[in-house]
């Protein structure tokens, strides 16, 4: 029996949400809706199955099982608020909320209601990293001892048509591109014991370059260029470079480093690969293939593990502790930078599970 489930914000990203019913099994999208309610019909004439409701009716209806979280951060934690009190589970997208104090509310809500708390990003299910974690599991290139993530561009004000609020409090490259590397590091080597960073910004303001807004400027409020140091709790150091002040740039998205052997990891914003391998002896990196399904966008695969969670009784991958570590170790990156000194992870989280072999295209 498919576990049921509604959807909060029916903007561009929904698509891939509403489309849940054609790829799994285990989840059925039932019901949908959004402040803008012509934008809630728009999205439920395009998908069978799916009835556009009011909020206060869609948070009443009993039927919905998970609330797929869909709108702006800013709204994050109103809603999965409301879903969690109506005795729903909820699943968002990233990140849980915008502060601690938010998050940590959650969590308690979830607890005292029995109910499943998660967020995304849910690429770390993907073939691609899902293989580098077999790799490592299996003892491919040894013991883990380092890592390096880069995330560098020039900021989305050239392509994004309202890219103001990426330079405002809360967003920045740490916070809008960091939960899929952060995310995807403790997918590999389990939770963060302590970190330290430097921080900056190259721009106090910068001028908008793509339609409509053209000619605009944007006052830079948060930290554009980050560098950081995380220490892992089984020992492995990891430097994680997030900026929108470099112009271009040859390095790798991911590498991870063993005693025996180095990993090219994919881009953990995607789903899929390619990997690259080399092993102690050899003279070049030689591609890996992806052993596991789900290469392609697989946006939503955190929720089917959620509703197969609920049927399974046990823990779901892309939980709410998992998503509130992430978030705790970002604003670590900021007050580590801010307090000139090492920041030490108060939360923690249970390493996701890696999926099984026998896991399809359709679920468990």
């Amino acid at each position: 029996m498919a576990v049921k489930a509604g959807i909060v914000g029916c903007g561009n990203i929904s698509d891939i949400y509403f489309q849940l019913n054609e790829r799994f099994d285990a989840i059925q999208v039932i019901a949908c809706t959004d402040l803008n309610f012509a934008q809630a019909v728009k999205q439920a004439e395009k998908y069978r199955g799916v009835e556009a409701q009011t909020m206060d009716d869609f948070f009443n209806n009993k039927d919905i099982e998970i609330v797929i979280n869909l709108t702006v951060p800013s709204a994050h934690y109103v809603v999965h608020k409301r879903a969690l009190e109506s005795g729903k589970h909820s699943y968002g997208e990233k990140p849980l909320a915008l502060t601690l104090t938010e998050a940590d509310e959650l969590q308690t809500i979830a607890n005292e209601k029995g109910v499943l708390l998660g967020a995304a990003p849910d690429t770390f299910l993907g073939g691609g990293l899902q293989t580098c974690r077999k790799l490592i599991d299996d003892g491919w290139i040894g013991q883990p001892v380092s890592a390096n993530g880069f995330m560098m561009g020039h900021g989305p004000e050239s392509w994004h048509p309202n890219p103001d609020f990426f330079y405002k409090v809360g967003a920045g490259p740490m916070f809008d591109m960091g939960p899929y590397y952060i995310t995807a590091l403790i997918s590999l080597f389990g939770p963060i014991k302590r970190l330290t960073s430097s921080t900056g910004k190259a721009f106090k303001e910068r001028m908008i370059t793509s339609v409509p807004k053209f000619g605009e400027m944007i006052e830079v409020e948060t930290p554009t260029h980050l560098s950081s140091l995380l220490d892992f709790e089984n020992g492995v150091i990891a430097t994680l470079v997030t900026s929108f002040d470099v112009w271009g740039s040859n390095t790798p998205n991911m590498e991870v480093h063993g005693t025996t052997g180095s990993l090219i990891v994919p881009d953990p914003n995607t789903f899929g690969g390619p990997i690259y391998i080399k092993r102690q002896g050899e003279m070049t990196f030689q591609e890996v293939p992806l052993v596991y399904g789900f290469q392609e966008n697989s946006r939503g695969l955190g929720v089917l593990d959620m509703a197969q969670a609920i049927s399974d009784k046990r823990k779901h991958r892309a939980s709410g502790d998992l998503a509130y570590h992430v978030l705790e170790a970002m604003h670590g990156i900021l007050q580590s930078s801010e307090d000139e000194c090492h920041y030490k992870m108060q939360s923690t989280c249970h390493q996701p599970d890696a999926f099984p072999l026998t896991m399809t295209t359709r679920g468990f």
